[in-house]
């Protein structure tokens, strides 16, 4: 039997209290792997500001993030990640997250990630979350190395219903074909899907999100509160 729920998951600061991205690039910075740590440090600092500031276009992100990827051979980028997935996500991964995704999961819900960060640095996170599909903006590869460059269309804002889309297509499907669509998310960059779903979960919403949730009689799930409380 076909499944008649689909559950959509974003990854940064939604899954995961940290965004992969910026990890990555900072992990790269710190362990010297992307050219001058404080001139990459600087950079990736500019890039989440204006993310956050919703100034960021998927191609500028990309001309830094997809720019790190061609410093190395696939084998060595695999190698970096691995240390990576030890010293900073596996670490942040929350038993609260890993059980919601795991109640879709269990339920029988078709779940994916859909998520802006790349295709490299997301698939062993979805991985380890356990959730089978994976919809991340596409890092262009040619003759087996990375070429700083985006494949097709981002999974960014509005792309990302078109990247959904074309994913239930592979499998026959479409939206209307679900009786329940779940989307969680943190960010305001995530309006276009969050307003196509049945139900749209605002997931440790940004203040912008969480704001406009509460406008829309939206479910609000904070994951991690009780982090935050701890930290203030």
């Amino acid at each position: 039997m076909k499944p008649t729920r689909l559950a959509l998951f974003d990854l940064d600061h939604t899954l995961l209290p940290l965004d992969s991205d910026y990890q990555w690039a900072d992990f790269l910075a710190r362990t010297g792997r992307a050219g001058d740590p404080a001139e990459a440090q600087r950079r990736n600092n500019e890039l989440m500001e204006r993310y956050n500031a919703g100034q960021l276009t998927a191609e500028q992100s990309a001309e830094f993030m997809l720019g790190l990827l061609s410093r190395a051979e696939a084998v060595e980028l695999a190698q970096w990640h691995e240390a990576y997935m030890a010293e900073v996500v596996r670490p942040a991964i929350q038993p609260i997250a890993e059980n919601l995704v795991q109640e879709h999961m269990e339920r029988g819900d078709l779940c994916a990630i859909v998520t802006a960060t790349n295709d490299f640095v997301a698939a062993p996170i979805a991985r380890a979350f356990g959730i089978p599909h994976l919809i991340a903006t596409i890092a262009e590869m040619d003759k087996g190395r990375y070429t700083g460059r985006i494949q097709g269309v981002p999974s960014f804002q509005a792309g990302k219903i078109t990247r959904v889309n074309d994913w239930l297509e592979t499998m026959g499907r479409q939206f209307s074909d679900f009786e329940t669509t779940y989307f969680y998310s943190d960010s305001p960059n995530d309006l276009p899907l969050l307003e196509v779903v049945s139900h749209p979960i605002a997931t440790n919403p940004s203040p912008v999100l969480r704001s406009i949730a509460q406008e829309r009689g939206w479910k609000i799930l904070d994951l991690f509160k009780d982090m935050h409380d701890a930290k203030s």
